[in-house]
Order: C-alpha cells, then sequence, then structure tokens
C-alpha cells in the first residue's frame, strides 16, 4: 500500500484515499460498510451544508454522538472548512454537557436524539437555552423516532440540513478550505483540570497529521484494522485510533458501547491487525471464561496505553502475540510522547513507556527548575510541534502550562532508566487514571458539595484490580444523609467513571496546619479500609 504524503489538513485524506481506494471499505459500524469514496462524498455534503448555515473559519461545531461513521464524517467536515469541532459524550450528564457547550459556544449542534434507552430532548433544549450562540441543532438519523420535531421547535433533521448546502458552490467550498489548515486548530478536547471545570484543549491540523504519521512509523502492519469504542470526547477515540487509521488507508470498526464478548467476536469478523485498549479492558477481555474459542489470528500487534499493564496480563497477551506495545501521552501532547517499539520484553513493558517518538523533546526538572540527574525522578516536560495551542479562553492556564522556554509541564512524574527508557514514577497533580480516564478530584468534591446535605468533600485515589484506581469521597455532612443517596447524586451529574467507589460520611477531616483537608492522611486510611 502506497503510504500518504503529510497534508495541510486533515480533512485532506479523504480525497487522497476516494482518488485511489474508492471501493475500499474505511468506516464499519455492525451492518454499516463505508467506503473511502463514500465517505468523501458525505464529507462534502456535510461541509457545504455547515458553509449554508454560516459557519466559518474558527466557529465550533459540537456532535452529541456514540463512536460510529457519523461522528467521524462530522468531524472532517467541521475540520475541512476551517470550523473547530466539538465531541459531546452522550454518557456525560446534562452539567457535563452544559459545562462544555457554554464554554465553547457552537453555532451548530449535530445531535443524537436517542441513545439505548435515554432520550436527549430535554438535555438538547437545556442545552440551546442555555447557550445563545447556538444557531442551528440538526439531528442525526438513528433513533430520530417521530422525527426531528420530537426533539423541540428549531431542530432539523439531517436530512433537511444537507439538502440546504446544495447551494453552496464547489468554488465557495474550494475558497473556504484554501483559507485553512497547518497549525490552525481543528479539534476542542475538554480534559478536566485540578479546579475542577473541564479545560478545552485546542489541537491543530498539523498537530494530528504529524502524531497519526508518527505513531503508524512507530506501529508498522500489513494493514491497520481497528476497533474503535472510545467515547468522541476522548482524545483516544479521534487522535489516537480514528486519525491514524484513517490516514494510513486502512479500516475503522466501531463498536458504540464497549462490550467485552462482542468486541473479540468482531476481531474475528473484521480482521483486526492492531488489538489495542487501556489495561482494564484487556483485563475483562482476558477473565471471560470461553475466552480460547475467539478468533485472533489476524492480530499483529497488541497496544495499550493510559496506565500500565500487570506483568501477569502481558505474559498472557505475549503467549496470543508476542508483538506488543506501550506508550505514554495526553491530550495536550496531542497522543504520544514516548513509545516501547513493538517487542515481545515483559520487563520493558512492564517497567517503562519506552523512547521519544522522534521529533518529540522530552526532559525531566526538578522542584528546582534544572534538569535532574539520570535515575533521579522529575517532572515530565515535553516539546514538539504537535503540542496543543493552548486552552480555550484560559490564557492564565496557558500561560501557567508551558515554561518560559516553551516546554509544556505534564505535571506527571518519571525517571530515566540506565537503556535511555522513561519510567512513570508518580504525579504532581491529585489526578488519578480510572479504567484509562483521567479522572481530577475537584470536579468530584464540586458535585458532591452541590448538594444540599454536604458541608465539604475530599476524594483521594485507591488501587484497584480492574480499573487501576477509583475514588474514596470523605464527607463532611451537615444534614442526614446516606452514601447511597450520595452515590446517586453523582450518577445524575457525572460520567461513570468518576463516581466514587465508597461514600465515607466522617463527624470531621483531618487538617493541616494552615486549615486544608489532608488529603494524605484520608489516602492513608482510604487504603487501609480498602
Amino acid at each position: 500500500m502506497v503510504q500518504p504524503p503529510v497534508l495541510h489538513r486533515i480533512s485532506d485524506y479523504t480525497a487522497w484515499h476516494a482518488a485511489r481506494s474508492a471501493d475500499e471499505v474505511a468506516l464499519v459500524l455492525e451492518d454499516q460498510r463505508v467506503t473511502f469514496g463514500e465517505v468523501h462524498d458525505r464529507v462534502e455534503a456535510l461541509a457545504r451544508a455547515l458553509l449554508a448555515a454560516g459557519v466559518g473559519k474558527g466557529d465550533r461545531v459540537a456532535t452529541l454522538q456514540t463512536p460510529c461513521p457519523d461522528y467521524f464524517i462530522a468531524f472532517l467536515a467541521t475540520a475541512s472548512i476551517g470550523a473547530i469541532w466539538v465531541g459531546l459524550n452522550p454518557k456525560c450528564r446534562l452539567p457535563e454537557l452544559l459545562h462544555v457547550v457554554t464554554d465553547s459556544e457552537p453555532s451548530v449542534m449535530l445531535v443524537r436524539a436517542t441513545v439505548g434507552d435515554r432520550y436527549y430532548g430535554e438535555d438538547i433544549a437545556a442545552l440551546r437555552e442555555a447557550c445563545p450562540a447556538v444557531r442551528h441543532v440538526v439531528a442525526f438519523e438513528q433513533g430520530l423516532g417521530d422525527g426531528a420535531e420530537s426533539l423541540g421547535h428549531g431542530v432539523v433533521s439531517m436530512a433537511s440540513f444537507l439538502a440546504a448546502g446544495a447551494a453552496i458552490s464547489g468554488e465557495a467550498l474550494a475558497a473556504a478550505r484554501a483559507g485553512c489548515g497547518d497549525r490552525d486548530p481543528c479539534l476542542l478536547v475538554y480534559t478536566s483540570g485540578s479546579t475542577g471545570a473541564p479545560k478545552g484543549a485546542l489541537l491543530h491540523h498539523h498537530g494530528v497529521i504529524q502524531a497519526a504519521h508518527r505513531h503508524n512509523a512507530e506501529r508498522p502492519v500489513s494493514r491497520r484494522v481497528q476497533l474503535n469504542y472510545y467515547p468522541i470526547n476522548h482524545i483516544g477515540c479521534v487522535v489516537d485510533v480514528s486519525i491514524p487509521v484513517f490516514v494510513s488507508g486502512g479500516k475503522l470498526v466501531f463498536l458504540e458501547h464497549f462490550d467485552a464478548v462482542r468486541a473479540l467476536e468482531l476481531i474475528g469478523e473484521e480482521g483486526v491487525t492492531v488489538w489495542t485498549s487501556v489495561p482494564s479492558t484487556f483485563h475483562l477481555q482476558l477473565a471471560l471464561p470461553d475466552f480460547a474459542r475467539f478468533d485472533l489470528s489476524s492480530v499483529e500487534l497488541i497496544a495499550w496505553g493510559g496506565a500500565a499493564m500487570p506483568r501477569e496480563a502481558i505474559e498472557r497477551l505475549r503467549s496470543i502475540r508476542p508483538r506488543m506495545t506501550t506508550n505514554y501521552g495526553l491530550t495536550e501532547s496531542t497522543t504520544v510522547i514516548t513509545n516501547v517499539s513493538p517487542t515481545d520484553d515483559v520487563e520493558i513493558l512492564s517497567n517503562s513507556v519506552g523512547l521519544p517518538l522522534p521529533g518529540v523533546e522530552v526532559r525531566l526538572v526538578g522542584p528546582d527548575g534544572a534538569i535532574v540527574p539520570q535515575g533521579e525522578p522529575g517532572e515530565v516536560q515535553t516539546r514538539s510541534s504537535h503540542t496543543f495551542l493552548g486552552y480555550w479562553r484560559r490564557p492564565d492556564a496557558t500561560a501557567d502550562a508551558f515554561t518560559a522556554d516553551g516546554w509544556f509541564r505534564t505535571g506527571d512524574q518519571a525517571l530515566q532508566r540506565p537503556d535511555g527508557r522513561y519510567r512513570i514514577v508518580g504525579r504532581l497533580k491529585e489526578m488519578y487514571k480510572s479504567g484509562g480516564y483521567n479522572v481530577y478530584p475537584r470536579e468530584i468534591e464540586v458535585a458532591l458539595e452541590a448538594h444540599p446535605a454536604v458541608a465539604a468533600a475530599a476524594v483521594v485515589s485507591i488501587p484497584d484490580p480492574l480499573w487501576q484506581e477509583v475514588g474514596v469521597a470523605y464527607i463532611l455532612p451537615q444534614a442526614e444523609v446516606s452514601p447511597e443517596e450520595l452515590i446517586a447524586f453523582c450518577r445524575e451529574r457525572l460520567a461513570n467513571y468518576k463516581v466514587p467507589k465508597r461514600i465515607v460520611l466522617r463527624p470531621d477531616m483531618p487538617l493541616l496546619p494552615i486549615g486544608k483537608i489532608d488529603k494524605n492522611a484520608l489516602k492513608n486510611e482510604a487504603r487501609q479500609e480498602n
């Protein structure tokens, strides 16, 4: 297969592949099979419709959808005309969706009316009322029920929206595209911060394209065929899986909701060559009593990220395919910073995150700002051409995130091993990872403290055999309340991976001399009780 060049816009790969492999299947969701030619045609039609709706360079287009072909086409069409795409996770509750929408202020929202047994009509109405910037709400066909009218006044069907785009000439479309690309922003990914309010990380065309090419070069396979069941608001869905597979001319196989059995079945049915996920989902699959029945013969590479994989699991995976890789990265770095080249070396895979990707600089810095000696822990700082542009409308947070000489401060601690590889040893921030997702305690505390019976909340993390880490919330109540009531309260306001595993009511909190809650004492208590 001819490898595509580095192009100016991430959306340019639709035309490049359509011209060479129009009939090759690019996107799959169960019975849906979308070829590169069809992807190109659908991106063109939606891009024209967005222009007809008044979307211009720098405007935002939000999409509430599952991981599926429609999500990716919406992203490509938005990026192709210089607009900025924002993913909305259907698992998020209304307060979480409100924050993203009112902060990003999209001019168009593309929405899924129903996902599973959840209907979004009331949520969509609340989002429109809270954000006057939204001029158009367009309903995807899935789960539309009685039609777009069921979502309220002013919501149009996708078919009607696309029909309006027919009035946009090819010249107007070409002009919009000529004015964008390279380091212009194309993607806004919200990542929670230690203050509790998620911040939008602004990623650019050049960054996501370079990341894809470098990612693919480090992990060569015959043809990239990969499962994608990550939520569309996550860097893992868009940048780590969708873009590298599409850029390479591979096949993206979507699964709207992770299911351990169905994911394994699809590996055999679709000829998946790269089996990738976070450690917790590998654990769920390996634990299936009938795991041996699944056909994994197409797998050429096993990859994971988001957290460390236990040595025992690596040993078992090696018996399936002795070519494995892991990495370290974060949203702001636009995917991978360091990578373990494909290997069967269990020690390297379990005790390191590899070496920096070509074109990526890494240094470890101590509290005094000096580079630490090899073998000593320091904060990971990184610099590359694909680092994010900054936090959306947060110049203060952006300035704090970078050093005076342009290095991004990750907040993670690592040391450099004698072989040059890096090993993550801790975090400077309170953030913890649960099932590969970043979880920030303050965001959970803010949600809990909104309950009238809660005077104060403190969240700490404890190890978990399945999810790597989970949260324990300590509550200082000011009225009668039960842990079960507070768990239910959280489930209405937070995505499921953020909901604490345990809630503990206390008559008082341990305090530091300056009056702040002593979270180290609570963490020790939580681990003893675990």
